[in-house]
């Protein structure tokens, strides 16, 4: 500037009349050195404007050893100046950044002494020490405190005079501690406050708007659900929720019941309960219960979003198991998570089919069926009393049994009654037989525990009837009764050739030949004698049976491969026949005599709900399975014997049994082919249209193991028997 002015005026003085500019047209440089613990060390060619700053970052920056605290400017070798990037960095300081003249040197000394901060810090770091530094300046090079950082124990780990570590606590609200000096290799640790919540409601469960609330003296729990349509979910159980109640500094709690209907539409009854700090509200689901996945009730006081995340960790957490037993070969275990998962997305349709009426709505949430369920939502209440109970306090829980729509075991409420109890089990089913139930209780006499039976009026209690509405104490069990004789529609289905078939529903002790009188009798087409009755109580009994005597074979397997020297059974065929055990499908016949039934009332059969009679059209041949050459079916000729037609399948192989050739009739039975008279030219009169001769393996030819046989047998009978109804 003074530049300018000093030109303008001389200019000015030797012409008259003139208007002067004066600029820069480019600026000299010059040559200056950056040595030291820089980034790239070396001469380096700057404007004549430039300062200490852009040395360095003409150099590419500071190495990793190099000081950020102690840059020096040298100039014809003395010490013109130290820069503290420190000021400049976090301060915003500059004045130390002076201008550079040519043959300067720039430079970077070692770093010198360093503390390492950590924690709830907002730039927690590695920092280099000046002289004298103290908290403060370590609090303020770290950006200070987090909101959430706890800073009245703030731990501190130096070496002391014998070089090791010891832990001294710091106070970082304090100025006394603030200015404690620090030493070099402190490490600082700013730890984190408590997650804990001072006086505040806790709402979970099937809620539009779960999580913490502000707790206020005498808020009660209309303040927190002034309206149900609002504040619930439509799949909310109003006469069933909980209050989880702290009682003491060790955590116990205690359980108070109440009607969030009755509190919502009278407030000033007994069930608008009067809340205190860190309360927890539980409102329940009305579905039916589904998962077995645990949690805390802290996980459970999230926003839906949380939930659904959730729900995402725990799918993956069933991924993750079913890869690694899958990897180490145990198939079993991987298809039993198959399984599992199967049943709960069933639950879960059933569920939402009876939470929309039949229909599969938009806003029907799982989460809402499956997180709120009175089954997971209790699980931790029901192991936190039973963690409190002990030598003379009994554990707090109850247990309902019987005509209720959610039976099992509940927190024992404060002052809680029989009716009390059927509300928190969902109330009663239809069936329930409400003149008398029993509840039976444990008491201790002279040092003795003896269980003794109290009778109710069910329906009294419900009512309200002190007399009868118990006051319920510690391990009470409930037991409501069905209604005599009660008896769901048992539905029988009958298929074929009948004169009506169709779906008939039965009564309790009704007879099979009741029912085909009903259904009006058989068609001229009928093939009784090949008739198959099935049930399904049968066929859970067969795959009980099925999967026994896979694990018996394995066992004998395993046993003779060991204890026989000669043992050289194929493994192949040894996976193959398991194989095969593990693909029969249990079919569930029950083997009659279908015109024994009609004729005979003494032979008749009491029908059971999910029972199925199909009776096929009638049939003229003769099948031929098994050791043969070719499986095939031949029309039935009363000259022909079971050999002849065992020759025209083209013989039995090399593995077939021939001693143990046996007869599956059309309707079930089986007749062993021991005596010659199978073979002579009357064999036509003990076979009949639609039997089936079977070839089996022989067991002699798998080294003697006794369950082939049995083995083979099932595998036939079933495909014998699926074959029969194949027409369904």
């Amino acid at each position: 500037d003074e530049m300018k002015r000093l030109l303008t005026a001389r200019i000015k003085e030797k012409v008259i009349g003139i208007d002067v500019v004066v600029g820069i047209a480019s600026l000299r440089s010059m040559r200056v050195f950056v040595l030291g613990d820089a980034f790239k060390p070396g001469p380096y060619t700057l404007s004549s404007l430039s300062s200490i700053t852009h040395a360095i970052f003409a150099a590419g920056g500071i190495s990793d050893i190099g000081s950020l605290r102690n840059i020096q400017l040298k100039r014809a070798g003395k010490l013109v100046t130290t820069l503290d990037l420190y000021d400049l960095l976090i301060k915003g300081d500059s004045s130390s950044d002076v201008l550079l003249q040519s043959g300067d040197v720039v430079f970077v000394a070692p770093k010198g002494h360093t503390i390492r901060v950590e924690g709830e810090v907002r730039r927690p770091a590695i920092y280099e020490l000046s002289q004298d530094s103290n908290f403060n300046d370590v609090l303020t090079m770290s950006g200070g405190l987090l909101p959430t950082a706890f800073a009245k124990t703030t731990r501190v780990e130096r070496y002391n005079q014998d070089a090791l570590r010891t832990v001294v606590n710091i106070d970082l609200t304090k100025a006394g501690d603030l200015a404690k000096k620090v030493q070099a290799g402190d490490a600082v640790y700013v730890m984190k406050a408590a997650e804990m919540f001072e006086q505040s409601i806790t709402v979970i469960g099937a809620v539009t708007r779960p999580g913490k609330y502000q707790w206020q003296t005498g808020q009660r729990i209309t303040d927190i659900f002034p309206s149900i349509d609002s504040h619930l979910l439509h799949s909310a159980d109003l006469n069933y929720s909980l209050v989880v109640r702290e009682v003491d500094i060790a955590r116990n709690i205690e359980i108070l019941q109440f009607d969030l209907a009755k509190a919502i539409s009278a407030p000033n009854s007994k069930d608008n309960l009067i809340l205190e700090g860190n309360d927890k509200i539980l409102v329940f689901t009305n579905i039916v219960k589904l998962v077995q996945s645990k949690v805390s009730l802290d996980d459970l006081a999230f926003t839906q979003e949380n939930l659904a995340k959730k729900e995402q960790e725990w799918a993956k957490v069933k991924y993750k198991r079913k890869q690694f037993w899958l990897k180490y070969g145990d198939a079993e275990k991987a298809a039993l998570l198959d399984n599992e998962a199967a049943a709960e997305a069933k639950l879960i349709e059933q569920s939402i089919a009876q939470f929309s009426g039949g229909e599969l709505e938009e806003e029907v949430d799982i989460k809402e069926l499956t997180i709120f369920s009175r089954q997971r939502l209790l699980w931790p209440i029901i192991e936190q009393l039973k963690r409190q109970g002990k030598s003379g306090q009994p554990i707090l829980l109850v247990e309902v049994d019987g005509e209720v729509k959610f039976p099992g075991f509940y927190p024992l409420a404060t002052n809680a009654r029989v009716a009390d109890l059927v509300a928190a089990a969902g109330g009663l089913t239809e069936s329930a037989y409400v003149v008398r139930a029993e509840v039976t209780r444990n008491q201790i006499v002279n040092h003795m525990a003896q269980q003794s039976s109290i009778s109710v009026n069910l329906g009294a209690a419900l009512a309200g009837e002190e007399k009868d509405n118990v006051l319920l104490s510690s391990k009470d069990r409930l037991n409501i009764h069905q209604i005599p004789a009660w008896s769901e529609n048992n539905v029988v289905e009958l298929r074929g050739e009948f004169v009506f078939p169709g779906k008939y529903t039965v009564r309790r002790g009704e007879s099979l030949a009741d029912l085909i009188a009903k259904a009006g009798g058989f068609t001229q087409f009928a093939h009784q004698e090949g008739s198959v009755f099935t049930r399904v109580q049968l066929r859970e009994i067969e795959q009980q049976n099925l999967l026994k005597l896979t694990a018996d074979l394995r066992v004998e397997m395993a046993s003779k491969s060991m204890s026989d020297k000669n043992y050289s059974q194929d493994y192949a065929d040894v996976q193959q026949m398991l194989a095969d055990m593990a693909n029969v499908q249990p079919v569930g016949r029950l083997v009659l005599d279908l015109p024994k039934v009609i004729n005979d009332k003494y032979y008749d059969v009491l029908l059971e709900g999910g029972d199925v009679l199909y009776v096929p059209t009638k049939k003229n041949s003769i099948n031929v399975v098994g050791q043969i050459q070719v499986t095939s079916s031949h029309m039935y000729d009363v000259n022909l014997s079971a050999q002849d037609y065992l020759a025209q399948s083209g013989g039995s192989k090399k593995r077939a049994d021939e001693d143990r050739i046996y007869i599956i009739s059309a309707n079930g039975s089986i007749k062993m082919m021991d005596s010659g008279n199978w073979f002579t030219s009357d064999a036509g009169d003990n076979l009949k249209p639609g039997d089936t001769i079977v070839v089996p393996l022989d067991a002699e030819y798998m080294n003697n193991l006794a369950l082939w046989s049995s083995v083979t047998t099932i595998i036939y009978n079933s495909a014998v028997a699926i074959a029969a109804i194949s027409g369904i």
